[in-house]
């Protein structure tokens, strides 16, 4: 289903009603197991937050386990995780946005060495998050 409506409140109102007629608001990762990063380090795909708008409007968030991040031992550096992040936004995220529904104004991709429900401070979890604006099928790093 295909809603083309002129103006922001429109838009607001066509995916709220997508949202409304297309099932939940978070959604599991289609395909379970491991993803190799070109870090080197594997991360698993825990969710897809449809529910929380951003600042620039519609915005999908693809959140990752990623264990490595959180090591005490050196681990993967936030150099080496934002290449990561990067990554996942083009070869995750991208593919997988016909199936979610409109469009988002942007795409956050997050790591976390742990599971941290959505939403909910943890301060021992390590957390590396960054925003992304579509550009055909690039991603654009956008700062916060």
């Amino acid at each position: 289903m295909r809603i083309w409506l002129a103006g922001t409140a429109m838009g607001v109102i066509a995916t709220m009603l997508w949202f409304a007629t297309n099932g939940s608001e978070t959604a599991g990762p289609e395909a379970a197991g491991a993803i190799t990063v070109p870090s080197g380090q594997e991360v698993t795909a825990l969710d897809v937050i449809r529910s929380a708008p951003g600042t620039e409007g519609l915005t999908l968030r693809f959140r990752f386990l990623a264990p490595a991040i959180g090591r005490e031992d050196g681990g993967i550096s936030a150099e080496s995780a934002q290449a990561d992040m990067a990554w996942l936004c083009e070869t995750y995220a991208l593919p997988r946005l016909p199936e979610i529904g409109p469009a988002p104004a942007q795409i956050v991709i997050s790591l976390a060495d742990r599971p941290v429900p959505f939403g909910e401070v943890a301060p021992e979890a390590t957390q590396f998050f960054e925003a992304f604006s579509r550009d055909g099928d690039r991603c654009v790093w956008e700062a916060f």
